[in-house]
């Protein structure tokens, strides 16, 4: 099977990671596989904020679930207030993917380099998952500025990486009954 099918077929969201850090070429492979994904009139609207250090991964944690605890969302109220739930799943990196706002299309733009990086990821054996909650506390006054991202900037998701601490689970049913052909 083609290697890139292949690693698209078998990337799972990984929740569980050992503490060791992930190798710095890893990590440069991981990021230019993000920087080389398209994007609309080639903007490349994106900027990465790579965070490695537990200090401040804890303080995003933080941050986040306080925003989350006062939501309306029951669930993600829920989520907010369970003192047991790290939002990053304790990993050893955290990556803060924001988008230019000014740009037309950031938030697809955005979309396509964060599934660059998981299937670069999945391709040297590193888990990752795509966060939504990492970026609820950037919502708080002034905590985007505090990691570097310019107020020209929308911190729009996280994704957390790390070597796989467990094995990775089979895949789950996929639905194909969702293809419409007209020719």
């Amino acid at each position: 099977m083609n290697e890139v099918i292949k690693t698209i077929k078998q990337r799972r969201s990984i929740r569980s990671f050992k503490p060791e850090q992930i190798k710095q070429e890893e990590l440069n492979l991981i990021i230019e596989s993000a920087i080389h994904a398209p994007s609309g009139h080639n903007t490349q609207p994106w900027h990465f904020t790579v965070i490695q250090s537990m200090a401040v991964i804890k303080h995003v944690n933080n941050i986040s679930k306080q925003v989350m605890s006062q939501s309306d969302v029951d669930w993600i109220k829920k989520s907010g207030n369970n003192p047991v739930f790290d939002i990053t799943y304790n990993a050893p990196t955290l990556i803060i993917v924001s988008g230019r706002r000014d740009a037309i299309s950031w938030k697809a733009d955005c979309s396509a380099a964060i599934q660059n990086m998981l299937l670069a990821a999945e391709s040297l054996n590193i888990g990752s998952v795509w966060l939504g909650f990492a970026t609820f506390g950037f919502k708080v006054n002034g905590e985007a500025e505090k990691i570097g991202i310019s107020e020209d900037y929308e911190p729009y998701y996280g994704v957390a990486m790390g070597y796989k601490k467990e094995p990775v689970p089979g895949t789950p049913k996929r639905n194909y009954d969702v293809v419409n052909y007209i020719r």
